[in-house]
């Protein structure tokens, strides 16, 4: 069974950083591209980045320059930096591993910044 889990999230003042991570179990990680979502109360969830397994990268316009992705395939490990936090960034956080026709989704972890 496909496993991702989440850690990283917590309560941070606006202008602080996290550090998200997400650790794969039982796929061939490196073949995935590896995407953060979000989804704030009241909206749709979003795309925030992603990695491809060649390490190509594309990010939210509203994030852009503030939050970074990267990938350990050692460690089937995918992270999400985020810096310069705004409370709009508040929301949970979901990580996807995505390889037609496989798609798989964590559990989430809440990130709330206090303005």
């Amino acid at each position: 069974q496909v496993q991702l889990v989440e850690s990283g999230g917590g309560l941070v003042q606006a202008g602080g950083s996290l550090r998200l991570s997400c650790v794969a179990s039982t796929i061939n990680f490196s073949i995935y591209t590896m995407r953060w979502y979000r989804q704030a109360p009241g909206k749709q969830r979003e795309l925030v980045a992603g990695i491809t397994r060649g390490g190509n990268t594309n990010y939210a316009d509203s994030v852009k320059g503030r939050f970074t992705i990267s990938r350990d395939n050692a460690k089937n490990t995918v992270s999400l930096q985020m810096n310069s936090l705004k409370p709009e960034d508040t929301a949970i956080y979901y990580c996807n591993a995505f390889n037609l026709p496989y798609n798989y989704w964590g559990q989430g972890t809440q990130v709330t910044v206090s303005s």
